[in-house]
């Protein structure tokens, strides 16, 4: 990893499965992540995505970009513009920081939709176990 180097973008397509599947394997049972009359009635226009799914594609885009030899060392992240149902997500990341004495780097990462910034922040990488590489036995 280079500083300043670019990840390539992932985008994303936001079904209404995806938002409903992500709420359900995170446990998180809020009516607006899986019913469209209850989010509506909060004044949202549907469902939209929960941050723990949002977590999870932030670092699944990260670890697929860094490869097999890295591992997630902290995520923090925060949530803008909702994403719903019918839209495109599309994460692109930028390498803001490079200790290669250590094997570590930070990783800026924003997401954007059709209505702005859906999350924005940094994900730290550092040098996975020897027992957790790929093709390790």
């Amino acid at each position: 990893m280079e500083l300043g180097g670019e990840l390539p973008p992932l985008e994303i397509a936001v079904t209404r499965t995806l938002i409903v599947a992500g709420a359900v394997a995170s446990r998180d049972y809020q009516d607006v992540h899986h019913d469209a009359k209850a989010a509506r009635d909060k004044g949202s226009p549907d469902i939209f995505m929960n941050i723990l799914t949002t977590n999870g594609l932030v670092g699944r885009y990260v670890t697929d970009c860094v490869g097999p030899d890295k591992r997630l060392c902290a995520v923090r992240i925060r949530l803008g513009a909702p994403n719903y149902p019918g839209d495109t997500m599309v994460l692109r990341g930028t390498v803001t920081r490079v200790d290669e004495a250590a094997g570590t780097a930070e990783i800026s990462v924003v997401g954007t939709n059709g209505i702005g910034r859906h999350v924005t922040g940094t994900v730290g990488v550092g040098p996975a176990p020897a027992g957790e590489r790929a093709g390790s036995e």
